[in-house]
């Protein structure tokens, strides 16, 4: 059987490293064929956040495609894959998604995904939002889509930055059933040292 197919957009919000380390974690579990797709302005973060060239990043995905190759395999709904995450998506292509302009190969994948309800996932890097942002949050949503901002959870008491974005791209994974390896530390309930009444 082949293997199933996730396309990993990469944009120019703050965030680089969550669609650098869901590349990384996808090569490592080797479940998933990944289909990358960089905006000119996501190569610039990287690089400012990074210190990583385009190349060093596509060297990571099994299929890089041109952002302004509108004709590629994934701008067509006959495409088959499990769907496609946006990591991290800023505020435009959010916008471009919303409004369904599909006027690069992120937005025009991203709008296949709708069309043929499969999962797309936008990790929305923004803050604080202006009523435009909620507004085309809650068009994608409407459509379909699920709007991920990368939170951190406190309650694993993360020792490192590391620690943090592993657990967002593991939970990333979560939802299109991708397995991983320690990405995540799973609740279990509280802590009864934490929560333990006294009764006086």
């Amino acid at each position: 059987m082949n293997k199933p197919r996730l396309v990993v957009a990469i944009t120019g919000a703050s965030g680089a490293i969550y669609g650098v380390r869901l590349l990384q974690a996808l090569r490592e579990s080797g479940a998933c064929e990944s289909h990358l797709v960089m905006s000119s302005s996501g190569v610039m973060t990287a690089q400012q956040e990074l210190d990583m060239r385009k190349s060093e990043i596509e060297a990571l995905a099994d299929v890089v495609h041109n952002v302004k190759d509108i004709g590629a395999t994934i701008a067509s709904g006959s495409f088959r894959s499990a769907g496609m995450v946006v990591a991290p998506c800023s505020m435009k292509t959010l916008a471009s998604i919303a409004h369904g302009l599909a006027d690069n190969l992120v937005s025009r994948a991203a709008d296949v995904m709708l069309k043929e309800r499969r999962r797309l996932v936008l990790v929305a890097r923004e803050t604080p939002l202006n009523l435009a942002h909620l507004r085309n949050m809650t068009s994608v949503t409407e459509m379909g889509g699920i709007v991920f901002p990368p939170v951190p959870a406190f309650y694993t008491r993360p020792d490192s930055l590391d620690d943090m974005v592993d657990h967002t791209v593991g939970r990333l994974l979560d939802l299109f059933d991708l397995p991983h390896a320690g990405l995540v530390r799973r609740w279990e309930g509280m802590n009864k040292t934490h929560h333990t009444e006294h009764h006086q």
